[in-house]
């Protein structure tokens, strides 16, 4: 197992759309793993892979107080939405930065799982926002591209002080 470097909001690796994984390895599981162990160290409930620079389809999450229910979805898609939640959400590639974001309520989600078998999943509350978000990584976009230009400025701005600062 090893950690592996988040890339940072505004990274333009980040914008990548993710390819689709044709059959589930030994090189998926692997990642799967060291991505787990890289959200549990930087204390997220998700993590996908174009933020660790894998163009992949997979995306982890463990939202149990315990940090003991780890879940891994390969090539995730919502194939259903209902209702519609407003959460404040931050993102491990977004340090320190919180907003109010609008998602649905409930969604069910098909995927792959590590053994390389579909299924289907039935998820509400944080659970459904976090597979909104992280399936939001696949495809390209990050959570303050829902806040308007001038917070999403303020938001980049904001962020390149730090990184300026972090390298001194």
């Amino acid at each position: 197992m090893s950690r592996l470097s988040i890339l940072e909001f505004p990274d333009r690796r980040l914008r990548r759309v993710a390819k689709p994984v044709d059959q589930v390895t030994e090189t998926e599981r692997q990642l799967a793993t060291d991505m787990l162990e890289t959200m549990y160290a930087a204390r997220g409930i998700g993590l996908a892979a174009t933020q660790v620079n894998e163009g992949i389809r997979l995306v982890v999450m463990d939202l149990s107080e315990s940090r003991d229910e780890p879940r891994v979805f390969i090539n995730p898609e919502i194939v259903d939405r209902n209702g519609a939640q407003t959460c404040e959400e931050g993102c491990l590639s977004v340090p320190g930065i919180y907003a109010e974001v609008e998602r649905a309520e409930s969604v069910r989600v098909k995927a792959l799982g590590l053994d390389g078998e579909p299924f289907e999943l039935d998820a509400e509350g944080l659970l459904a926002v976090c597979i909104q978000h992280e399936i939001d990584h696949l495809d390209g976009k990050v959570f303050v591209d829902y806040l308007s230009p001038l917070k999403r400025r303020m938001v980049e701005k904001r962020l390149r002080k730090q990184q300026r600062a972090e390298k001194v």
